[in-house]
């Protein structure tokens, strides 16, 4: 059977798959028996050849070779050869594509040079005579299609070729007639746009877009061609493509091309095939004016009334049709081809409707009436596949999600949710009408249910009362309340069992999900884990059938389905990570049947798993009550020991540090003799299967237990018991509603008693384990108020206007800011508004920092209120009394204030910001500081990061008494971020970090840590304040506490100060000599009044030692609360909600900590998102709702929201390709908010790369400049030391006759790039390149792996080398820069997941200095998504690596960057690279070479140091040679007169300390090189 050609999929089977490093193996368990995941991680990694430096002995075997391709059917994506080799690459070259014709043309001379064969054999295509390939020729697109698609079921590798050679953009398109064209060219347009859509190509509408006329006529015609189909000519899996390419169409609504064909298909004017539209239309004025007016619409012309009423009658028909092929399916028996796959499409493309407001508000009437669930649920198709459960499951699962989703709880008119008692008053409502009818009309029959109450109502007592009635009354109540009775296309009357269940189904009240989501295990069990229809493989996902999962996209009906959709996502993703792990522990555990063994198991566990451990003992211990209406226990206590005395300290101490509230999974495997089969099965029920897996269930610690079984309360285990005991006992919670559950079932005898049979325990690795506490935290959510700001809902849910949440659309706009030392200067102040007149309101026509600005009016679409300025400038005096004046459009009033003087000390001089902002910066900071949602896109090091530490610094100084949270995805950003906030004119009081990354910080961030800090504080702020009572002369114990030292400034220091202000009234008044604390500050910097300062002048001194003095006494008294407090947690809670101004965590820690704050009152008023690009949905929708709503007006108390990140980058880690593609999880909110057209701040300077390979990746980024500083400075003007290029593509062949391999399933390396890329490390390293500046990266685990272990026996135990400041993938070093970069990108066959241009992106844009690439590159450059980047790369050499010779980093070098000092010159257009010097420029062909040079270097660098101390040696021995002499009586050898020894004696003794210095390092050099000396000869 053909591929389904759907949507939201993946080809990329090659994933970036994550290996544990090696196990520790345990003590008494021999070497062989350790993990085949230990051999891989250095598989291949061997020597170069017999020239190269050898490396100590050891080396692993390289791997066994991977299965062949005939045995991976999950292998899709067509490889380099078939594209060259295929005939539908050769039809490319002759007809339309430029660049198949370069691999065509290739080939042959490829063959040549491996002298495989004489003289090329010319292809038939080219031994025909010449034609002008630029006309079209219609029965190309015929015969592409017979022979190639039809005649191959329209092979997914085919469709990829053909989307390869761009037959759409070049071919298709292009000589595309809407009046001309034929089925078949118009059907390849089709299957090429779904085949982008299938792979997630960005911009799949780019091509077919750019003429909207066109592609409105291309629109019609498919849909002309789907509804009046010949059924001879079009099949049913014809038809699903052009149903596929329609539901891509409303899934598109952000492209207003695409928009505006599909929303015709659903308005009002499809109510024309309502059976009762009058009913409907009399309920409402506002749908009866909205059916008048699109009455009134339609054209009086004949053409265009027919097209009318054809897309008011389409979606329709469609249904009709629908019902139809459900009538063609059978129960049992053969279905027709592609029916039932056409019928799962349907389903599923109706669900897509009526998930978003605009395509539901009419058509979803039209679904009810057209009665479609329940004729899904009547005909055959929902009770086939008895025989296989789970396609009857996945079947009856869209049905019934489409159910939900068409009794969703909103007002499908207005769009307002509907509460659960307003949905409970419109079912009593519906129920109470349709009573009404019964008693005025069927009395007779339906008397009982008329009286009845409607909370007695339900299936059983529904079907009762309406089986009562028959024939013509049964009907006659069914037309009477709006349901049909007749068949669509027959007209015959509905069977009356039919109609009752339709009566049944529309009057039966619904059961609350949330009661299902509460009743949910939170843990998964076998059923969920191994269940291949929800959690698919992601390696063999290729979507070529739906799914019964939900979907995010660009809009949502209320907030409980968004949470909705993200838990059931979440889950199952959590889900599939989960079944890895327990695949990954089971299948190293290695169970066997043994009919030896003791008991009725004979299950053996033979292996061993760092993750896992045999079950000792299990016991359930405690069983909580039944809460009040519920049915399962409150609580499941239980008791489990293990042993770990088998395994090594390392092992040992990561169970030993499990810790309360970790998850932990406990499992059932039993064997029996005839499971173990040869086959290969690495997942799924098969695995299950084999691995005899019965029962999967999850708990989570309570208490660790003693030795007598007691609950310890330290929970780190102290040294005794661990040396006692190798025996481990931990209670735990098992899920409650799971234990009821399987209770249930075992006293239905369904299943064996799960807890008793339980015998294997796994743990996961603590940063994997949140998923618990992110669950119930979407629960809670689920079930609270959520108060969202009235500003920010509309645009969340995907409605209203997207630019109505911006700084200038705010109900309350700020207009005078304090921008403090934001601007450096004037000048600079004036060059970050280009495009306004910036006015100074001083005297002066310009002056220096701060500066207060004032924004004109008719820049904000509503008026200034109260709080139009903000707080910190109406607290100032000078501020407070002005009015905002009337400015001219385009015009900035700048004022200024004097700074604060807080005192004399050095401490006391605020901090102040160095950066010069550019104006994009500017504007983007601005936006910061204003109301509202902020989205800035920051391309690569453009400075994402210092605009939010300002945004920050600026919120915090003018807004004081609000708070800010700061979330990021990584601990690692955070960190950058929270190190930068330190160092800002914030106070360290007012700043708090949660979450376990705060260990990586200097100085304790942290809750306890800031408790500890604040009573440190006290102490020296009390010993201040007692040095100041003795200044004073005062008696008493003034500073024994915070209280106390009040007193004291109360009663004694505001008197003296008053009194000096009174004294200092009068001009004539000495300032400096009334002046009563300068005993105390007698250590600050002196004179403290200067004989030359002014009256003002000394007066401003003496207010900031006032106000020094008055901070001690602030901060004492905000310190009291620390006093009177005496726990640490209460402290620290204290401090989070009362101190703390600015608190920073990650989006995962707001998650797991959500209900805790909002128990404690936490309150925010801003918040800042970094990496908003790479969080999840509902991770970026939790940290907006981390408080309770305002008690006083219920409103969320959120004014700011920023989000900075970049769409164009990585999107969030999404592992399973399923729920990335077909779900689309990996949206992130930031994207969505882009495509839904909210306006953005794109900054538009970057200041990481050089300019030149700046340029790779500007292309992607319309309008990045570079700052001054990549073109001016040194660094950046110099090229790369030893490389005539600061970036070059090195295209690498084959090593050893291979190229990429696979020692296990997808993971994926290559031995000759890795080779390559660390003798290139080497080289580096050689000519003096600090290791910390090179990160060597690439774009497999499998090749991280390799590299590690290559540089492991290369380059780490030799002090020449040592290793680089990174190895990582660069999906792991997105947000870090390194200077050099060293890029693998391993793949020889298929581009695999490179073909995502956000990976792409990343990987150009980290070197700031020097960018290689090994690749194949053949490969990567007929990549058509790729092609802008690698046709920048392909103006420089790229068939070789090209090096300078004589040239050392660090050295006075003086080259400067650019092709033309490269010193090798290109002959001809395209032709051959040559050095223009060939002593100074140097072409490594190819690997070996480059490991030939290197080890040259290598003993060069030994024949060096040899020499060098043997010269260090002679000069020793001469120096002791001399001082003998001076030292030796007259007479005697050595003691000459005078002479050379002498001076040198006298040289000797004048020598500097500097000099001393330089031969002690010289001396320890000599033994590094010693050293270096003996390594390099072992090589």
């Amino acid at each position: 059977m053909g591929s389904d050609l759907g949507f939201f999929s993946t080809v990329d089977l090659d994933l970036d798959v994550d290996v544990d490093p090696d196990d520790d193996a345990p003590a008494n368990i021999a070497s062989t028996d350790r993990d085949a995941t230990t051999n891989v991680s250095g598989a291949g990694a061997h020597l170069f050849a017999s020239s190269h430096a050898s490396v100590p002995s050891g080396t692993r075997q390289p791997p066994p070779p991977p299965p062949p391709p005939t045995s991976r059917p999950d292998v899709h994506a067509p490889t380099l050869r078939e594209i060259e080799e295929n005939q539908i690459t050769k039809l490319a070259a002759l007809h339309w594509s430029s660049k198949a014709k370069e691999i065509v043309d290739a080939e042959p001379l490829k063959r040549k040079k491996q002298k495989k064969s004489g003289k090329s054999r010319k292809s038939s295509a080219a031994a025909e005579e010449k034609e002008d390939t630029s006309t079209f020729d219609p029965e190309l697109v015929e015969k592409i299609w017979n022979e190639e698609l039809v005649a191959s079921q329209f092979s997914l590798r085919k469709i990829m070729l053909l989307e390869f050679s761009q037959y759409l953009e070049e071919y298709l398109w292009p000589h595309y007639e809407p009046d001309t064209s034929g089925n078949t060219h118009l059907l390849s347009i089709v299957v090429m746009l779904n085949e982008k859509f299938r792979e997630r190509v960005a911009g799949a509408w780019n091509a077919v877009c750019q003429q909207p006329d066109k592609f409105t006529q291309f629109f019609t015609e498919c849909l002309q061609l789907l509804v009046n189909h010949d059924e001879h000519s079009i099949d049913l899996r014809v038809r699903r493509f052009l149903l596929v390419f329609l539901t891509n169409a409303f899934q598109s609504l952000d492209n207003a091309v695409v928009r505006s064909c599909c929303l015709r298909l659903v308005s009002i004017g499809t109510w024309r095939c309502l059976a009762n539209t009058e009913n409907l239309l009399s309920v409402s004025p506002q749908l009866r004016k909205a059916w008048n007016k699109s009455q009134k619409n339609l054209s009086s012309d004949q053409g265009e009334r027919r097209q009318q009423d054809f897309e008011a009658t389409c979606l329709s028909t469609l249904i009709k049709d629908f019902v139809k092929i459900l009538d063609t399916i059978p129960e049992s028996s053969p279905a027709p081809q592609f029916a039932i796959a056409y019928c799962e499409r349907f389903l599923e493309f109706l669900i897509d409707l009526i998930t978003q407001l605009p395509t539901r508000r009419y058509f979803n009437t039209v679904i009810k009436d057209h009665l479609v669930v329940e004729l899904a649920f009547d005909r055959p198709l929902a009770k086939r596949g008895e025989k296989n459960r789970q396609i009857a499951k996945d079947r009856t699962s869209s049905s019934r999600r489409l159910q939900f989703y068409i009794n969703f709880e909103i007002d499908d008119f207005t769009g307002s949710s509907l509460s659960p008692s307003e949905s409970a008053n419109n079912h009593y409502s519906k129920v109470q009408k349709l009573q009404k009818i019964c008693f005025s009309k069927h009395r007779e029959s339906l008397e009982e249910f008329a009286l009845a109450s409607v909370g007695t109502l339900n299936k059983t007592s529904l079907s009762r009362y309406f089986g009562q009635l028959e024939g013509a009354e049964l009907r006659a109540l069914c037309e009477e309340v709006g349901i049909r009775t007749r068949d669509f296309s027959s007209k015959a009357a509905f069977s009356q069992q039919f109609l009752r269940n339709v009566l049944v189904e529309r009057y039966l009240p619904r059961q609350s999900q949330l009661e299902q989501i509460n009743a949910m295990s939170l843990f998964p069990s076998e059923v969920d884990l191994f269940d291949d229809t929800q959690l698919p493989s992601s390696h063999s996902f290729t979507n070529t059938h739906c799914m019964p999962i939900p979907k995010l996209n660009l809009q949502f009906l209320t907030l409980h389905d968004y949470l909705l959709r993200n838990f059931q996502l979440f889950r199952l993703e959590t889900s599939y990570e989960i079944r890895q792990d327990v695949e990954d522990v089971v299948k190293r555990v290695s169970p066997r049947y043994n009919t030896d063994a003791e008991g009725p198991d004979k299950t053996v566990i033979s292996g061993w798993a760092r993750m896992g451990v045999p079950l000792e003992k299990f016991d359930i211990v405690d069983i909580g009550p039944v809460q009040f209406g519920g049915e399962a226990p409150t609580f499941v206590k239980a008791d489990l020991s293990f042993y770990v005395g088998k395994y090594t300290d390392v092992i040992r101490r990561e169970w030993d540090s499990l810790r309360k509230h970790d998850v932990l999974f406990l499992v059932t495997i039993q064997m029996h003799p005839d499971l173990r089969g040869d086959e290969d099965i690495t997942t799924g029920p098969g695995f299950c299967r084999k691995y005899g897996i019965k029962y999967v269930r999850g708990c989570e610690i309570l208490d660790l237990l003693g030795w007598n079984g007691q609950p310890i309360d330290d929970f780190g285990i102290s040294r005794e018991i661990k040396q006692q005991s190798s025996r481990r006992s931990l209670r735990v919670l098992l899920d409650p509603h799971q234990y009821y559950s399987d209770m249930q079932r075992v006293q239905a005898k369904e299943i064996d008693d799960v807890y008793e049979s339980l015998n294997l325990l796994i743990r996961r690795k603590p940063q994997e384990n949140n998923f618990k506490a992110v669950l119930e935290t979407i629960r809670d959510l689920m079930q609270s108020e959520i108060v969202v700001p009235d500003w920010l809902q509309d645009v969340f849910l995907g409605y209203g206007d997207p630019a109505s949440v911006t700084r200038e659309n705010a109900e309350h706009p700020v207009m005078r800011l304090d921008f403090r030392d934001t601007f450096l200067d004037w000048e600079h102040l004036k060059d970050s508004f280009p495009t306004m007149n910036v006015v100074s309101a001083e005297k002066n026509a310009s002056f220096d920092p701060p500066y207060v600005l004032t924004f004109s009016s008719s820049a904000y679409s509503h008026e200034p209120g109260d709080d139009a300025v903000s707080t910190i400038l109406r607290r100032k005096r000078k501020f407070s009394s002005l009015e905002l004046p009337e400015l001219e459009k385009g015009t900035v009033l700048a004022h200024t204030y004097a700074i604060d003087n807080n005192g004399p000390y050095l401490d006391d001089v605020p901090k102040r910001n160095m950066i010069r902002f550019t104006p994009t910066q500017i504007n983007a900071i601005h936006s910061g500081m204003s109301p509202g949602l902020t989205l800035i896109v920051g391309p690569p090091g453009t400075g994402k990061t210092d605009v939010a530490i300002q945004t920050i610094a600026n919120l915090y100084h003018n807004y004081p008494e609000e708070h800010t949270l700061l979330i990021t995805h990584s601990n690692q950003a955070l960190n950058q971020l929270f190190e930068k906030i330190v160092g800002l004119d914030i106070d360290p009081r007012h700043i708090l970090r949660l979450g376990h990354g705060m260990d990586e910080l200097e100085g304790d961030w942290g809750k306890y840590g800031r408790v500890n800090s604040f009573l440190e504080k006290r102490i020296h702020l009390l010993s201040e304040v007692e040095r100041l009572v003795r200044s004073l002369g005062v008696d008493g114990a003034h500073s024994s506490s915070c209280e106390t030292a009040g007193y004291f400034f109360s009663y004694h220091i505001q008197s003296r100060w008053n009194a000096f202000r009174h004294a200092v009234s009068s001009e004539s008044a000495d300032v400096a000599s009334n002046f009563p604390f300068h005993m105390f500050f007698a250590n600050a910097p002196q004179p403290l009044f200067p004989t030359q300062a002014s009256r003002s002048e000394a007066l401003e001194i003496a207010e900031g030692c006032y106000k020094h003095l008055r901070n001690i006494f602030d901060e004492l008294e905000e310190i009291r609360a620390f006093e009177l407090l005496r726990s640490n947690h209460d402290r620290s809670n204290y401090l989070l909600v009362k101190e703390a101004k600015i608190v920073a965590l990650t989006c995962t820690h707001a998650a797991i900590k959500r209900r805790e704050l909002v128990a404690m009152g936490f309150r925010y008023e801003n918040v800042i998102m970094e990496e908003a690009a790479q969080i999840l949905e509902v991770e970026t929708f939790i940290p907006l709702l981390l408080q309770s709503p305002d008690q006083e007006t219920g409103e969320s108390r959120l004014k700011r929201v920023v989000m900075i990140g970049d769409h164009n980058q990585l999107p969030p880690v999404v592992k399973n390709m399923a729920f990335q593609r077909y779900g689309n999880m990996e949206q992130s909110m930031f994207a969505r908010f882009i495509r839904l057209g909210v306006p953005t701040h794109t900054l538009d300077m970057q200041g990481r790369c050089r300019k030149n390979i700046a340029d790779l990746f500007r292309w992607r980024y319309p309008g990045l400049n570079d700052l001054d500083s990549v073109l001016d400075t040194s660094e950046y003007k110099l090229a790369n030391p030893g490389f005539a290029f600061d970036y070059q593509v090195v295209d690498v062949g084959d090593f050893n006759g291979a190229g990429e391999t696979e020692p296990i399933p997808h993971f994926i390396q290559n031995l000759g790039e890795a080779e390559y890329v660390v003798a290139t490390y080497q080289y580096m390293r050689l000519l003096g390149y600090p290791a910390k500046r090179i990160a060597i990266l690439t774009t497999y685990n499998g090749q991280k792996a390799l590299i590690e272990d290559v540089l492991e026996k290369r380059c780490r135990w030799n002090p020449l080398f040592g290793l680089p400041l990174s190895v990582s993938t660069v999906d792991k070093f997105q947000g870090q820069q390194s200077d050099y970069v060293l890029l693998s990108l391993v793949r020889t066959k298929t581009v695999g997941h490179l073909r995502d241009l956000r990976r792409l992106i990343v990987a150009l844009s980290r070197a700031r200095l020097g960018l290689y690439v090994f690749c194949r590159l053949k490969l990567f450059e007929t990549c058509v998504e790729l092609r802008p980047a690698f046709q920048r790369l392909l103006e420089r050499p790229s068939h070789s690596l090209w090096l300078r010779g004589g040239e050392i980093w660090g050295s006075k070098f003086a080259r400067p960057v650019g092709v033309q000092n490269a010193g090798v010159v290109q002959k001809g257009h395209k032709g051959r690279w040559e050095a223009e010097d060939a002593d100074s420029a140097y072409e490594i062909a190819d690997v070996a070479h480059m490991g030939a040079y290197v080890h040259q270097m290598i003993q060069e660098q030994v024949a060096f140091m040899r020499e060098q101390k043997r010269l260090r040696g002679e000069a020793e021995a001469a120096a002791t040679a001399a001082a003998a002499a001076i030292v030796a009586p007259p007479g005697e050898p050595g003691a000459g007169t005078g002479g050379e020894s002498s001076a040198d004696a006298v040289r000797e003794r004048e020598r500097s300390p500097e000099q001393d210095e330089e031969d002690q390092e010289d001396e320890n050099q000599g033994d590094e090189d010693d050293d270096e000396e003996d390594m390099a000869g072992d090589s």
